[in-house]
This record gives structure tokens, sequence and C-alpha cells, in this order.
């Protein structure tokens, strides 16, 4: 008990800390209309459409945001064209999540006699607001995973500190919390504890949580079906062949899951339905997967978007490898093949950088994977002394370099699509600011 409770602590006080930085941040003078930008205006968009407007069309961006509010973050399009009616390019799955908040900010726009239009502040304030409760709620589903695997208080305690202020996650709960990634990271550690839990239980009564969870992680991206491949990897040889003979043996539990799966779905055709009397359209126009000219080099190390260049502490986690190969090696297999499977999927998307953002957003939701890595290797050298104290004065140090750099992307210093090697280094920790010279 003890032990869980240090643990909840640690997270208690992330959270006061991502409500504290968010409210310095987005909820003063007119800081709060940039809670939602760019994608995050569609993917919130079904609230006030659903709840408000009862305009599955969309039309109320003209009417209300960018005639009301007249602010640059209304000027993002987000509706595309399907048989002369508008819809969504984005998916609901972000939107559903967000409810329960937008609800809530919705009775007190009355009470509070703020405007119930759906992007008054108040409505902003209780989305970041939700952000951070699913950032937490990522983060006790992560802390339960590292349980399973008999992880140490201590290292669970760095594992949180460090995913949670040394990876891009920061910078999306904070900055762009109306974004996917970080709802995606609170289910995919839910998923990753489940699927943990039952490959160890066998407990089939787990199936119909998993597919409840992998329905919503589906409705949220459903690129984020990559998920399932990491099932080898968290089950192990033994355990899967076990597990899969238990499933098939209370079929009806496994049927029943999928049903779950199936009933989460359709509520994205059913708005399709509402708003251009089709079940199914896809909104995403000519951007699709080339999946024979994928990008692996550069989603991991370009000075334009690399995920190990920017934040560095993914590429660290990577010797958790070297400790389960020791261990398991059918899982050090799987575990790789699943992250570079994934890895060449989403460098494989027709604009690999996928837009403005800090580092390579896209890995966030598989953070509990990282995180596991990460943990793990910690957990190997926690006990030698001096080993210990050179990896905690190694990851310390990135942990600063990467809230440095989310402090330059967030002042334009760090381009959100345009940087380059020189650019880069020109730019590199401030250092020319600091030390007052022009010279590389």
């Amino acid at each position: 008990m003890k032990k869980l409770s240090l643990s909840l602590y640690t997270m208690l006080l992330i959270g006061v800390i991502m409500i504290w930085v968010s409210s310095n941040l987005n909820w003063s003078k007119e800081n709060w209309h940039g809670i939602i930008a760019v994608d995050a205006t569609g993917y919130y968009a079904y609230l006030p459409a659903t709840f408000i407007y009862k305009d599955p069309n969309f039309q109320f961006l003209d009417t209300v945001c960018r005639k009301k509010y007249n602010h640059k973050f209304h000027d993002y399009e987000y509706r595309v064209l399907n048989n002369d009616r508008l819809t969504n390019k984005y998916f609901i799955g972000t939107a559903v999540l967000q409810s329960p908040f937008f609800l809530i900010a919705h009775g007190l726009s009355f009470l509070l006699g703020e405007d119930s239009d759906g992007y008054s502040k108040i409505y902003m304030v209780l989305l970041q607001i939700g952000t951070v409760f699913y950032l937490l709620l990522g983060l006790f589903y992560f802390n339960k995973l590292l349980g399973e695997y008999k992880i140490s208080t201590a290292v669970k305690i760095f594992s949180l500190i460090v995913i949670t202020f040394g990876t891009n996650l920061f910078h999306y709960v904070v900055e762009e919390p109306g974004m996917s990634h970080v709802f995606s990271f609170s289910f995919f550690a839910m998923f990753a504890f489940y699927i943990k839990r039952y490959f160890t239980s066998y407990k089939t009564q787990y199936l119909l949580k998993i597919g409840l969870i992998l329905g919503i992680i589906l409705l949220i991206r459903p690129i984020n079906g990559l998920i399932i491949l990491s099932i080898p990897f968290l089950a192990g040889w033994k355990n899967l062949k076990i597990g899969v003979i238990k499933a098939v043996g209370k079929y009806y539990f496994l049927a029943f899951s999928f049903f779950i799966i199936l009933l989460v779905l359709t509520l994205q055709p059913l708005f399709y339905y509402w708003g251009t009397n089709e079940f199914w359209i896809y909104s995403y126009g000519d951007e699709s997967l080339d999946l024979l000219n994928p990008n692996v080099y550069n989603i991991l190390f370009s000075y334009k978007k690399g995920l190990f260049l920017y934040t560095p502490v993914y590429l660290m986690s990577l010797f958790g490898f070297w400790t389960l190969w020791k261990k398991n090696r059918f899982q050090a297999l799987t575990g790789f093949l699943f992250l570079f499977s994934v890895t060449y999927i989403l460098s494989s998307w027709w604009q690999w950088y996928y837009g403005g953002s800090f580092s390579s957003r896209v890995f966030i939701e598989y953070l509990p994977f990282f995180g596991l890595l990460f943990a793990l290797f910690s957990q190997s050298i926690w006990r030698m002394k001096w080993k210990r104290k050179t990896w905690l004065g190694v990851i310390l140090l990135l942990v600063v370099v990467c809230q440095l750099q989310t402090y330059q992307y967030r002042r334009g210093q760090i381009h959100w699509s345009e940087m380059t090697e020189e650019k880069y280094w020109d730019v590199f920790l401030g250092w020319k600011k600091v030390f007052g010279t022009n010279e590389r």
C-alpha cells in the first residue's frame, strides 16, 4: 500500500504542476483562445455540433467561431466536402473523451453567466483540465503496468517523472491539449496493462475491458490499431499460446468483446450519416500511406522533426531491449519488431513529419512501451551505485534539454515544420543568447 501511495503522490504532484503551468500559460488574457487550434479545432467541433447547434455540417464555424470571435485560431478549415455536404475531416473519438468536461463547462456557463456557445473561456479551461485528467489516467495505468513487471517504487517514480517532463508529452498537455495524442496515450496504457494482466491471469472477463478500450483507441484514430501488434511482446510466447486457447475456449467472451468494439465504432458512421446520408467516407482525400517509401531515418533522426533528436529520452529507453534480451529473447524480439513496424508505417504517411509539431508527435501514444523499456533498464542497474548515478545524471540532463527545447518551440525559436541542420544549431538550447555571439 505504501508503494502505491508514493506513486500516487507523484502523479498528484504531476497533476498540480500541469494545472499550474497550464493556467499560467493559457488561462489569462486572450491566451485561452489557443487551447484548441488547427487539428484540435476539428476534434473538438463534434461537441458543439451535437449538443448546442445540432449541426452535423459544422456551419457554425462561419456563423459563430469566425464571425463572433474573429481569432486566428478559428481560421483553420477542418471541414471537407462530400456529396455537396460538409463534414469533419477528423475522427470523433477525442470528442467522446472530452464530452464529460464539455458538459460540465456547458452547465457552468449558465451558472456563471458566460456565453454558452461552446467556445467561451469556460469551455477551453475545462477542456485543458480534461486533458490533465487523461494524462493522470494514463500515468496511473502505466504505473500499474510497471507493477506487472515487478518494477521497484523508486524506478516507477523516476519513470513517471521522466516520461512526463522529458518527452513531448509535456508539450501536448500544456500547449496543445486539444490534440488527440494525450488521450491515445491514456488508453494505450490501459490496453497494455489489461493485455498483460489477461495473459498472466487468463481471466476471460478482461477481454470485455480490452474490447471497450480497443474500440475507443480506434475511434480516436484508426491508425492506432497498430497497437494490436504489441500483444506478443506483452504476453510472451508461453502465455500467448495459453491465453489464445483460453479465449477460444470461452468464445462467447471473445465474441462479445468484438461486439463491444463494433458498438463503439458505430459512433463515427452514425455521425457521418446524420450529416451526409452516408455511413462512411474517407475524409482525408488524397492523403494516404505510401508503404513503399517510408521515411524511417527522417522521422527518428532528422533536424526537421527527428524523435530522437528533439526528445532523446525515447532513444535512451531502447537500452531496455538489452535488459529484455538477457531475460526473454522472444519478448525482446517481438518488442523490437512491434516498435519498428509502428515506426515504418507511421513514417510512410504522405507527410511523414505530420505538419506542425514538437518532435514526432505520433509516438506520444506509444510512450507506455518506451516507458516500460526505460523502466526495465533502469531497474537492471538501480542497485549498482555508480551506474545508477551516471544514468540519473544523463537522463536528468536530457529532461532539462527537452524542457529547454520545448520552451524554444513555444517561443518560435524552433520552427513548427521548417527546421534544418543550420537552423537547429543556430538556436541550439539558446546558447547564442547566453554567450552573446553570432558565431557557431
